[in-house]
């Protein structure tokens, strides 16, 4: 006695669907294309960032809040370099007593090793009445009064 075949639970056409269709793949191309053009950009952000903050421009900030904590000045000229903290930089300031009154002019200037053109430039102005004074009493007129 022979037994009947038994009978697929799916209808026949669900069966012979193995594979995706071409709107499927065409979408998850297209997922996957977007998702890596957005990680590109952002890679490409971050290492535009990076290489803007290797290249720290030098600033004669730091001179002046140094020789601000100073009570006393001296006219004349000095130069120095800023060590391991930047190297490849060079400093340059100039104190000139602009008043009798104790008013000194502080010229700042910082430059890379073998170049003429300073990086950065800073001129402040500071009270000092307890600086030596000139020798002869000789001063600098400040304006143009008498």
């Amino acid at each position: 006695m022979r037994l009947p075949s038994p009978r697929p639970l799916l209808p026949r056409a669900t069966t012979l669907r193995r594979g995706f269709t071409l709107l499927e793949v065409s979408l998850a191309m297209a997922l996957l294309f977007g998702i890596t053009f957005v990680l590109l950009q952002i890679t490409s952000t971050n290492l535009r960032i990076a290489r803007a903050l290797q290249h720290t421009s030098v600033d004669a900030s730091s001179l002046a809040a140094e020789i601000s904590l100073t009570n006393r000045l001296e006219e004349g000229s000095e130069s120095g370099d800023f060590g391991d903290l930047h190297p490849n930089h060079e400093w340059r300031r100039e104190i000139t007593m602009v008043g009798t009154n104790g008013l000194y002019e502080v010229r700042f200037e910082v430059y890379r090793q073998r170049e003429r053109e300073p990086d950065s430039e800073l001129v402040i102005l500071l009270f000092r009445p307890d600086s030596a004074t000139r020798a002869g009493g000789g001063s600098t007129r400040v304006g143009g009064g008498r």
